[in-house]
């Protein structure tokens, strides 16, 4: 690219960054968005619960947001990995993985999370299919099926209790000894929650669609969906090199306009939110530009 300065840089070209790309384009701003093309949600075949979009394939929202972006002259598109950012002077140096640099006065992380997945033969062909993280975006679908949940501890008795919402042919999985307590235990046999506390063995599906469970011991369950929380790290280290804070659940801290604690450095979507869906991504990522503008306009006013 000839240009190497700009406005503002976005680290991330997913429903987040590209939605600040527009309101910053049509803030007639100088943008680059750096991507490399790897969403969390690549597997995933359909996306839910955004207006308009409702059953679309992932990919096909983005690309045509890309190319509702490309529109704004002002925007342009680096696809590669960005690996590092230096604090400057008047704004931040990005590098990126084949050693280019571009600069700006502010930057946007809409970097996502990455997802640690447990080592359950099967569990990662799953992931996205039918192993599912979110009612609101896929529950649905898979309403008053066989269903199961992997979790533990208070978080699977407030999972079940979720989950029981959209079925109630539910079991809970503990993947080993139980840590509910007598009292949860009870409340979910009441609600004909099944309770499984062997660990965990394998999946067996086809083509990522969920058949059965299996457990060390042998023992098979005959589920259409399984939901699981697992835990993440941020995709982008990034940030915490700059000194960007990170909260106690592991997401980006981020005020009430987006900002870090860092001057200069925004962030928003899935790196910011426990709530990770496509509609709320966009709507963080639409504000942040709109407020990156606005301190943009009056640094120079």
């Amino acid at each position: 690219m000839e240009q190497k300065h700009f406005e503002v840089i976005i680290v991330g070209g997913s429903y987040s960054g590209l939605s600040a790309a527009m309101s910053l384009g049509r803030s007639l701003r100088q943008v680059l968005v750096i991507d490399s093309g790897s969403p969390c949600n690549r597997q995933t075949p359909y996306s839910h619960n955004f207006i308009t979009q409702d059953g679309e394939k992932p990919a096909v929202i983005s690309a045509k947001a890309k190319l509702q972006v490309d529109i704004y002259k002002t925007v342009q598109f680096y696809n590669g990995l960005a690996v590092k950012a230096i604090k400057t002077e008047n704004g931040f140096e990005i590098i990126t993985e084949s050693g280019e640099a571009f600069t700006a006065r502010k930057v946007l992380f809409a970097t996502g999370v990455k997802d640690l997945l447990p080592k359950i033969e099967g569990f990662a062909n799953c992931w996205g299919i039918s192993v599912l993280h979110c009612p609101y975006c896929h529950g649905y679908e898979v309403k008053n099926e066989k269903t199961a949940i992997i979790a533990n501890g208070e978080m699977g008795f407030e999972y079940a209790k979720l989950i029981s919402n959209w079925t109630k042919d539910l079991r809970l999985c503990t993947n080993g000894k139980s840590e509910l307590s007598l009292e949860k235990t009870q409340i979910l046999k009441n609600h004909r929650v099944q309770i499984f506390e062997e660990e965990i063995d394998s999946f067996e599906h086809s083509e990522g669609y969920i058949k059965n469970i299996i457990f060390k011991n042998g023992e098979r369950v005959e589920v259409k969906a399984i939901y699981a929380r697992p835990p993440f790290e941020q995709h982008c280290p990034i940030p915490d090199t700059l000194g960007c804070e990170i909260n106690e659940q592991g997401l980006l801290k981020v005020d009430a306009m987006q900002k870090t604690n860092i001057s200069g450095v925004f962030a928003s979507g899935d790196c910011t939110t426990p709530m990770r869906s496509v509609a709320i991504a966009v709507s963080t990522g639409s504000f942040a530009g709109a407020v990156i503008n606005k301190e943009l306009i009056d640094e120079d006013f």
